[in-house]
């Protein structure tokens, strides 16, 4: 896939070099984090334990949860989940999918990695643990396993919530176990495209593709949050975690990340010990960015997270870590608007082909949808006309042409799978199993 040229035109490269005029004094303190992957030594970091409004990185946590429990033989990764009601309310980012739409737990995943959609997180949740709420519980306990210490969750998508926060340290921590525990789901990180049928889905990462041993993990957004980033790459045999959080912007996010990478690859030795010895922040509630990120007067950030649910994979240079001698970055701002092409990885709506397995689903999908459901919409704007809806009722195989249905085309495409969809009995969320209960089919 190549990204359209009007990203890389003369006048864009100024447009991007004005945002982030706009925006450059508040990047000043924004906790940063960068980190031996082998060795979990912190070689850098500035606030890197005060609370922080995590956005979607909080899907990196979901994700944990969920591979977790295929290895507890909960499910697998292609039971079909169910899109609820409460689910598909969701606020964007979002795939869009009508409440019944089956999604296997893999497509699902590359998915939350990719387009980062909150109303797929949900349908995570519920199918896995029966409710969003009991998801939450599941989230904590696990951060609690893992040595998260200024973590708590309450939904599985990051859309804000005075008591959903984390921190640096954390995001670095469940990003290095994530890549220790599941090695073997390594490449869900560093996806630069999905398509599903004849739409591409670009990553928001805009590290991917651009900054040389880039490979994962996840970016987020929300106005309280600001410009978040958990980013890895690899050099020389060598794989760094690097973690921005609050940038003004995702141009400047990138280029900060970039920095980082930079500044760490070329430090041997030293830094500020393992990630657990870390001092403790004396701040005990995370700052609201809402008025610095998504003010009048700051604009040109809002109009940049626009263009991220539009899969437009673009960034600009920022400031680097103090604690590094700085070294000019790899990345200019030209290469970061360059066109990137990425062979996009085929998912697909439904269960797989001869799936004869249980179908998960939230504990009641037909329960009304709660006020939590809808709040915070305002954070993010509603999907445009560019933002497809889609229900599939089958999977889709074969190569397919990287062409945009139309409005009409998609109102047809919704028309005829409503129409089709087999009816399916659904089995009840993936909860854990009794000692003497027998595991769901995984056949």
């Amino acid at each position: 896939m190549t990204l359209p040229a009007s990203l890389t035109t003369p006048i864009r490269v100024a447009a991007l070099l004005g945002a982030l005029a706009l925006t450059a004094g508040a990047a000043a303190a924004n906790p940063s984090l960068v980190v031996d992957f082998d060795t979990g030594q912190a070689l850098s970091e500035v606030d890197a334990t005060e609370p922080w409004y995590p956005a979607s990185l909080t899907k990196l946590v979901t994700t944990y949860v969920a591979l977790q429990a295929v290895r507890d033989g909960r499910l697998t990764l292609d039971t079909p989940l169910t899109m609820s009601a409460r689910a598909a309310a969701a606020p964007a980012s979002k795939m869009g999918f009508v409440p019944g739409t089956e999604v296997t737990l893999d497509n699902a995943l590359k998915m939350l990695m990719v387009k980062s959609p909150n109303d797929v997180a949900i349908m995570i949740a519920e199918s896995l643990s029966g409710s969003v709420e009991a998801f939450a519980d599941e989230m904590n306990a696990t951060a609690r396993k893992l040595g998260m210490r200024e973590s708590h969750f309450v939904n599985p998508n990051g859309l804000h919530d005075p008591n959903h926060f984390s921190s640096a340290r954390d995001m670095a921590i469940v990003a290095r176990a994530l890549l220790l525990d599941f090695p073997d789901q390594r490449d869900l990180y560093d996806i630069g495209a999905l398509q599903l049928g004849r739409i591409i889905i670009a990553n928001h990462n805009g590290l991917i593709g651009r900054y040389p041993g880039a490979d994962g993990m996840k970016t987020g957004f929300t106005c309280p949050a600001g410009f978040n980033v958990v980013a890895t790459a690899t050099r020389g045999g060598r794989r760094l975690i690097v973690v921005v959080l609050g940038a003004p912007s995702p141009l400047e996010r990138t280029l900060e990340a970039a920095r980082l990478f930079d500044a760490g690859f070329a430090k041997s030795g030293g830094g500020e010990g393992p990630l657990e010895s870390l001092p403790d922040s004396t701040i005990t509630s995370a700052p609201d960015m809402r008025g610095e990120i998504c003010s009048r007067r700051n604009r040109a950030a809002v109009l940049a997270a626009e263009e991220e649910d539009v899969g437009a994979a673009t960034s600009v240079t920022g400031r680097g870590a103090s604690a590094f001698v700085r070294a000019p970055t790899q990345m200019t701002v030209e290469d970061a608007v360059k066109p990137v092409h990425f062979d996009p990885v085929p998912i697909f709506i439904g269960p797989k082909p001869g799936w004869t397995g249980p179908v998960l689903a939230a504990k009641d999908a037909g329960e009304p949808t709660p006020e939590a459901a809808r709040a915070y919409a305002a954070d993010r704007a509603s999907p445009t006309a560019s933002v497809e809806t889609l229900s599939a009722p089958a999977a889709l195989k074969g190569a397919l042409k990287a062409v945009k249905l139309t409005p009409l085309s998609a109102r047809l495409h919704k028309r005829f799978a409503a129409k089709t969809a087999p009816k399916r009995t659904v089995a009840a969320s993936a909860k854990k199993p009794a000692a003497d209960a027998p595991l769901p089919s995984t056949r």
